[in-house]
């Protein structure tokens, strides 16, 4: 698949001000600092919030969990994760929570080019078997990334073109 054009909607912190619209969505979240026309991109806030005040954070994990549990346009989130890091427990934890409440997802690694080939499978491998010594009986589609020089792109952008194709 490949992206055309892409126009910015709407930024907000209410998910009841997201667009009415019967576009599929794909959300991309994450830890803090980590679309075309027939389907919406939306970057939602990081889960991390590093810097913010406890109501901030708050306020935030509202925004997050409301919009989860109420956009019925969502099709699949994907988890970003920074691959130069051993598994983070808020990263885990936070998809454990989307599979509790039956949101497809699908994990995205990111910084790729910043490690070795060795390492870089290393990590992977310590995410997928933390994934399923844990909760889960099968690892999520998972895509290898990196924005530097586009390690990753084609494949990910395939797989929403293969959910899209499905949704008609």
């Amino acid at each position: 698949m490949k992206i055309t054009s892409s126009e910015f909607v709407i930024s907000n912190q209410d998910v009841k001000r997201c667009p009415d619209s019967k576009l599929a969505e794909y959300a991309f979240i994450g830890r803090s600092n980590v679309g075309n026309k027939s389907w919406h991109l939306v970057d939602l806030p990081g889960y991390g919030y590093a810097r913010v005040s406890k109501t901030s954070k708050a306020k935030f994990q509202k925004f997050i969990t409301n919009y989860f549990q109420q956009r019925r346009q969502l099709v699949c989130a994907f988890v970003l994760v920074d691959v130069r890091h051993d598994p983070q427990p808020i990263d885990t934890e936070f998809m454990e929570w989307l599979g509790e409440n039956g949101i497809p997802f699908g994990i995205v690694f990111t910084k790729a080019d910043k490690l070795k080939p060795n390492a870089l499978e290393r990590n992977v491998e310590a995410y997928k078997k933390q994934l399923l010594d844990g909760v889960w009986e099968e690892v999520p589609p998972y895509f290898v990334t990196s924005s530097s020089n586009g390690i990753g792109q084609e494949e990910l952008l395939n797989y929403i073109g293969e959910i899209n194709d499905n949704l008609d």
